[in-house]
């Protein structure tokens, strides 16, 4: 049985306990991860850009859920215009696609710092790596706002649900969400395996140093974050597309729209779990550098 949002009230009760405290928590360490790079670390290198870059995505997605959290949970209706909602849609979903793509530039910076450390050297720099964050959220924007601002008709007074049937018929939409997704997480899992491979044998040699040791910590930390908070959702999504296409038995249409609903609540758990994980490596970064002498 659903509500007049069309979602299950178990799976609303289930949302509302997540979506609040990932938004309270989210927003306190994601300020303070923010607080921590911008007047503790004096010296800002590759890594830090990207997670200032991460940083922000999760945090103006965070932005979007007390607007998500009205919408699901107030039944008056969306009364802030088609264009407002088309904005938050696009801001909300640009971002968990930002966010997961510089995941993957995290992952791929540091396997090309440890597996090739000579070249890296032409390869990397805080300057390169702004400019391939201005370069993901310009695709991310680029490549979402067409399709957003189609996702429902301008007459509508909802927001955040109950998106049109041409969304979900929209081959070309679900084809560019999933491939983006398998060839991030495709690339990513190669990379951290591999780098955390290196990373081992230098350690057996003896030929590894603190900081390259605590980069296995980041990189685990960063493929464990992405698949827990993003595989479901994209499993989720490529079954729901099938059902709504007539693939697969219109009796599971239910069971899949409460799980992409359920999956795409967890995903925004990643906003909190990158503002912990983030805050805590910077903490530890900020210790290291002020124990080392000048």
């Amino acid at each position: 049985m659903t509500n007049s949002t069309g979602v299950d009230p178990s799976v609303q009760l289930f949302q509302l306990i997540l979506y609040i405290p990932t938004f309270i928590f989210g927003l306190i360490f994601n300020t303070l991860a923010m607080w921590m790079l911008f007047f503790r670390i004096k010296k800002w290198m590759e890594a830090t850009v990207y997670m200032a870059a991460l940083i922000v995505f999760d945090s103006l997605l965070l932005i979007t859920l007390p607007f998500k959290i009205r919408a699901y949970y107030v039944g008056d209706g969306w009364k802030l215009g088609f264009g407002v909602c088309t904005f938050l849609e696009s801001l909300y979903f640009v971002n968990v696609y930002g966010s997961l793509l510089t995941s993957v530039c995290i992952c791929v910076d540091r396997y090309i710092a440890i597996q090739y450390p000579f070249y890296s050297k032409v390869l990397r720099s805080p300057m390169k790596a702004t400019v391939v964050c201005v370069l993901v959220c310009i695709v991310v924007w680029g490549a979402s706002i067409g399709f957003f601002i189609r996702l429902r008709e301008a007459a509508a007074t909802h927001c955040f649900y109950g998106f049109s049937s041409r969304t979900w018929s929209s081959k070309s939409l679900v084809i560019i969400i999933e491939t983006a997704f398998l060839f991030s997480a495709a690339l990513l899992i190669v990379c951290t395996t591999l780098t955390i491979r290196t990373l081992k044998k230098k350690a057996r040699a003896n030929l590894s140093n603190p900081t390259e040791m605590k980069a296995i910590k980041v990189l685990v930390a960063n493929m464990v974050t992405f698949i827990v908070s993003f595989l479901p959702f994209h499993v989720s999504l490529l079954l729901y597309h099938l059902v709504k296409n007539n693939f697969i038995s219109q009796d599971y249409a239910n069971p899949l729209r409460i799980f992409i609903q359920v999956s795409l609540c967890l995903s925004n758990i990643n906003c909190f779990l990158d503002g912990v994980c983030y805050y805590c490596i910077l903490k530890e970064f900020v210790k290291s550098t002020n124990k080392s002498p000048e």
